[in-house]
């Protein structure tokens, strides 16, 4: 066994913000990529398609990077479980930064044709690849590193961090459309952001450069060969039901951050600056209410607050079409915050409660997969299929209403028919030395 005693524990403060800071910059990579689908991509990329087939276009190739996810955190996860949570997070940020600035880098149809939307589309599957690897690194390495009884707070830290980096990617875009042109935004303004992430990255390397690895693996004996065999092998119910029940999480966000983006500036005429505005002003709300509904999950349990976020998501999906179909910047907000106080309800413990799911051994794997399934089962669909269904609608959506409370009521079963983990007596079990 190894020794964890010679291992220096660096302070919580400092772990947290190491792991939100790279967090941040991922998620950012990720959400300007959405941002720009929503806006620009179509009449870019697929030119010869309607505006409405070459927002779905756009779109499609949104969605791939949620396909790529569970991939890469089957591959990061082998790496995090068998070599450390620690290498996890310098390859999957030198992936995910080096792909989105690459993005920044591709011609448009006009100047290389059909070859412009296939490298669109590998290189979103690279970065979706690094993204699933970074969500399972950083997270276990500040819950592992937590007193037991202060888990939900530390990592609801990297929860953050999607949050600071959708708004940075829009807060960037949001700049840039106020600034320039619409023919100088069509023509170069839109590769800043992507370009942008290449300096971000190397902040983002600098500062988890002198991060040590986590306690818990340097306690394991004997680490998995396979570890996807054995999650697989040993815990596919518990994998298939983390990742139903995120479903609605993803399915949230992105029918907020992206759908709503497109179908207001689209369908509705409300100006883009309006509804980056409307929807960063939730997500600010939501981010800074993380840490705090976090303590909440260690007091009171993890499982609670999941149920009551689905169940409030269930019951506000059509009081938020109907606020965003005013086109009125205050309905439109509030539409959008209560969708998000929903959706960090369940996202603010679990962090913690994926990981106090499953041993040491395999722990990168199983949290990190069904963590990125969710991405699947809700994220990767919900722009294309919302907009399919808006564009079915009059001028309130309501088929996108009830496909989000659909998903919201499948979820709340899943999360039904998980178990508590606070105080974690599974975890508590298998390492008593970790917490």
């Amino acid at each position: 066994m190894h020794d964890v005693r010679t291992v220096k524990t660096p302070s919580m403060p400092r772990l947290a913000a190491a792991s939100l800071a790279g967090t941040a910059i991922e998620f950012y990579d990720f959400f300007v990529y959405g941002t720009a689908a929503a806006l620009i991509l179509g009449p870019l990329f697929f030119p010869t398609f309607s505006p409405v087939a070459g927002t779905l276009a756009a779109f499609a190739t949104f969605g791939v990077g949620f396909i790529a996810r569970p991939l890469g955190s089957v591959l990061f996860g082998h790496i995090g479980d068998r070599r450390g949570r620690r290498p996890v997070l310098v390859a999957s940020l030198l992936l995910t930064g080096a792909s989105t600035v690459a993005v920044g880098c591709v011609p448009t149809y006009e100047a290389i044709g059909v070859a412009a939307p296939l490298l669109l589309l590998v290189l979103r599957f690279l970065q979706g690849l690094g993204l699933g690897g970074e969500w399972g690194g950083a997270v276990l390495l500040t819950v592992e590193h937590a007193p037991a009884g202060r888990r939900g707070l530390w990592s609801s830290f990297p929860q953050v961090g999607p949050a600071l980096g959708f708004l940075l990617a829009n807060g960037v875009v949001l700049g840039l459309s106020a600034t320039l042109s619409e023919a100088q935004f069509a023509a170069w303004g839109w590769r800043v952001p992507f370009w942008a992430a290449g300096v971000l990255a190397v902040v983002g390397l600098w500062l988890r450069s002198s991060l040590t690895e986590s306690p818990s693996f340097l306690q394991i004996d004997d680490h998995a060969r396979v570890p996807l065999v054995e999650v697989l092998r040993d815990h596919w119910r518990l994998l298939l039901l983390t990742g139903g029940a995120l479903a609605i999480g993803y399915a949230i966000f992105y029918a907020v951050t992206t759908w709503s983006l497109a179908y207001g500036t689209e369908r509705l005429g409300v100006s883009r600056s309006v509804m980056l505005t409307c929807i960063m002003a939730a997500v600010v709300v939501k981010g800074a209410l993380t840490p705090l509904v976090a303590l909440l999950g260690d007091r009171y349990g993890r499982r609670p607050l999941c149920l009551a976020g689905c169940a409030a998501a269930a019951l506000w999906m059509f009081p938020m079409v109907a606020l965003l179909a005013t086109g009125a910047p205050l309905p439109m907000f509030l539409g959008f915050l209560g969708a998000m106080l929903a959706f960090i309800t369940m996202f603010a413990v679990i962090a913690a409660y994926l990981p106090e799911l499953y041993e040491p051994r395999v722990r990168c794997t199983g949290a990190a997969v069904g963590y990125n399934l969710g991405g699947v089962l809700g994220g990767a669909l919900t722009p294309i299929v919302a907009t399919a269904l808006a564009e079915q609608s009059g001028r309130v959506p309501w088929g996108v209403a009830a496909y989000l409370t659909a998903i919201a009521l499948f979820s709340l079963g899943c999360f039904a028919l998980l178990p508590e983990t606070r105080p974690a007596p599974v975890v508590a079990a298998a390492e008593p030395a970790s917490g």
